[in-house]
């Protein structure tokens, strides 16, 4: 744990996976074929408070949910890639974009689609239900379950660590 902690010092950016770690996994589909998803209101509230304290935050996913588009927007996220098959294409044009080192990068991933940028990321994590696969590479599993807090966990630690946690801008949303 000491060292899981030590690198939370060094993270400037968070990069989540949308269905699985932003939302439980599950998908609402409507009698005419829309879909839409849950998201946890702990998670967005440490999500924008990031972005207020100047991280890089962003999510890369498989699906193409405008859902997912609209909900990190209105937390101030802009950096948000749907439609992602290959992700470790979109993480390293990102970084790269960004002039971030991998180093640098916080990544949470729940399954199979995940394992490429797990292996790449400097910390990576995932949420208490993600797959075996994904546990076996992250350096943290996260007690809390894929849109039940596991993102907010993450954030938490990484700000407290960092000083910024109980900063001005967390009592504004």
């Amino acid at each position: 744990m000491e060292s899981f902690l030590s690198k939370l010092k060094d993270i400037t950016t968070f990069i989540f996976d949308v269905d699985g770690v932003l939302t439980d996994g599950s998908v609402f589909v409507s009698e005419t074929g829309e879909q839409s998803r849950a998201f946890n209101i702990k998670d967005g509230y440490a999500l924008q408070l990031a972005v207020k304290c100047g991280y890089n935050v962003c999510a890369i996913s498989g699906s193409r949910s405008k859902t997912a588009i609209y909900r990190l927007n209105s937390l101030g996220i802009t950096d948000v890639f749907i439609g992602a098959h290959v992700k470790t294409n979109k993480f390293k044009d990102y970084l790269e974009s960004k002039h971030i080192l991998p180093t640098n990068v916080l990544y949470m991933g729940d399954d199979i689609p995940d394992l490429g940028v797990m292996k790449l990321a400097g910390l990576p994590v995932c949420p208490a239900d993600a797959v075996e696969e994904i546990k076996a590479v992250s350096q943290y599993v996260s007690p809390f379950g894929g849109g039940k807090g596991c993102a907010r966990d993450v954030i938490e630690k990484v700000l407290k660590v960092q000083d910024k946690w109980m900063s001005e801008e967390s009592y504004s949303w």
